[in-house]
């Protein structure tokens, strides 16, 4: 059913990046990383309810990648609106305003960083959890189809926010983070949005771009900076879905229409 196939979707990326984090330290390695407090920073794809609910299913079987790695440790993480340490929210971009659905108020990557030094630092045993592009791509994609971008100056804007994503993660690590998880953006050329507005081409290449940018800026990282390959993961159970127990894998879950910008596709549109 279209529920458990989000689920589903939400899992894989979960348990992958729980995966990951065991490859570069659990309990079962020597050098094991021993997470005291998480914190979080990024995008939808990373906002724990920052406005009351998440960017997922809500009916509470579902946690999204953040939640689902610190329960696997043993912590819990809630959003900065709630008194907790998950500062990431919707829509939010890298750097530029306003956010993808036009909204100037919500705090970019960068004044969500920021709001966490201006009074707190690090410590030796936190672990960050960071997401951030897609709200980007997504703007992108809309200014192409205004007219007001073309879409060689949509592909290079894609890597310069690739960039300035990096540029917050080195700024992460000299004030003192330890242990950084970075996701990417995901492939949206391979999302049903890309196949109806037939764009599935230019949103791919903008979002390779992006993580380019993104990963040639933090190559210098590995001691301290660790990449979750969304794409990577989406690319697998978009190309053979059968075998992550999916049937469906090319129409939306949700299907009821927004009637404001939502999540930046426009209004009177299916985020």
């Amino acid at each position: 059913m279209a529920a458990n196939w989000m689920r589903r979707t939400v899992l894989v990326a979960a348990c992958a990046s729980a995966a990951l984090l065991a490859a570069c330290g659990s309990s079962s390695t020597e050098s094991a990383v021993r997470p005291e407090r998480f914190i979080a920073f990024g995008d939808a794809l990373t906002d724990v309810g920052q406005k009351g609910s998440r960017y997922t299913v809500n009916d509470g079987s579902v946690n999204n990648w953040t939640l689902q790695v610190a329960a696997n440790y043993g912590k819990s993480l809630t959003p900065v609106a709630a008194g907790g340490q998950s500062y990431a929210v919707g829509n939010a971009r890298v750097k530029a305003k306003p956010d993808a659905s036009g909204n100037a108020s919500t705090p970019t990557i960068t004044e969500q960083i920021d709001s966490f030094l201006a009074s707190n630092s690090f410590a030796n045993n936190d672990m960050l959890l960071v997401s951030g592009g897609l709200s980007d791509l997504i703007v992108g994609m809309a200014a192409v189809q205004a007219g007001t971008q073309t879409e060689a100056e949509m592909v290079a804007a894609a890597r310069q926010a690739g960039a300035d994503y990096a540029a917050q993660i080195h700024r992460l690590v000299t004030a003192g983070a330890k242990y950084v998880v970075v996701s990417g953006a995901y492939d949206l050329g391979r999302t049903p949005w890309a196949k109806t507005i037939n764009r599935e081409t230019l949103l791919h290449d903008a979002s390779s771009r992006f993580n380019e940018g993104l990963l040639v800026g933090i190559v210098d990282l590995g001691a301290n900076v660790r990449y979750v390959d969304t794409a990577y993961l989406v690319n697998l159970y978009t190309s053979t879905p059968s075998g992550y127990g999916f049937s469906n894998d090319t129409d939306a879950v949700c299907t009821s229409v927004d009637a404001t910008n939502g999540i930046g596709l426009g209004a009177g549109q299916v985020n």
